[in-house]
């Protein structure tokens, strides 16, 4: 099995209990895409210097990392397990590369995994290693991370990039259906530069895209994107497999490498 590589957009995490046209595709999506041997998640909301892997065949305990929100979602539980063994062809691939990790054998599941992995593989019957972003690296340090794990997918095991592309709370449009101009046109940049493989643009956002820092007020949720477009078939032609907004500004752009 030849998995692709993903960047997914995690969203709210009422994505978790909340039916909505994104977690209708999620799981319409899973079918199609096969049960992975395994999966590498990088995930937005796990900070670190240094690239850093779960690395323990425990299951991980579920992360609630935000407030506010109903009783209800406090009590879902996604008992994966992590796996030894896959957080060793990471962390080899990444020696090989000359890229510096580490390993944590305690961290749980944090809302930028769990939520999209109910969505996709609700059983939680897939290893998964988890993985953290250091926002502050530069785009082409990002992409190279990815690049490093290339040919993972051949193994069976599936790499997710775990963000948001357009992501600022501040901006959003409580109970707007429609999406705003400037977060549309800062999508369609990426998709335009993404789909003719325009690099040395992409890894220039911050000066050419438009709205930028409007759009990507603090890069953690967007350099998954970066990691999972590195990660992914440079034979495969990248594809935009989801598509819409809420609250009038999030985006839920999601890739296909």
């Amino acid at each position: 099995m030849n998995m692709p590589s993903l960047f997914l957009a995690h969203g709210s995490p009422m994505l978790a209990i909340e039916q909505s046209p994104y977690a209708d595709f999620l799981e319409d999506f899973a079918p199609k895409l096969g049960k992975p041997k395994a999966i590498v998640i990088f995930t937005a909301h796990w900070e670190t210097e240094t690239t850093t892997i779960s690395a323990s065949d425990d299951v991980y305990e579920t992360i609630y990392d935000f407030g506010g929100f109903p009783d209800e979602l406090y009590s879902v539980k996604y008992p994966a397990r992590g796996s030894s063994v896959v957080a060793g062809l990471v962390a080899d691939r990444l020696a090989g590369a000359g890229l510096p990790f580490e390993r944590d054998y305690d961290r749980g599941l944090d809302h930028g995994s769990w939520t999209l992995l109910r969505r996709l593989y609700p059983e939680a019957d897939v290893p998964v290693v988890q993985a953290s972003v250091n926002p502050y690296v530069s785009p082409e340090n990002q992409f190279a991370i990815g690049a490093a794990l290339r040919g993972l997918g051949e193994q069976g095991i599936l790499v997710i990039g775990s963000g948001v592309t357009v992501h600022n709370l501040r901006a959003v449009k409580w109970g707007q259906q429609t999406p705003e101009p400037w977060a549309v046109a800062f999508d369609d940049w990426l998709l335009e530069k993404t789909l003719e493989r325009r690099m040395e643009e992409l890894f220039d956002y911050e000066r050419l895209a438009p709205m930028a820092r409007l759009a990507v007020p603090r890069a953690e949720h967007f350099v998954p994107y970066y990691i999972a477009f590195g990660s992914g078939d440079p034979s495969r032609m990248p594809e935009a497999i989801h598509r819409s907004y809420v609250f009038g500004t999030l985006s839920n752009l999601s890739m296909q490498f």
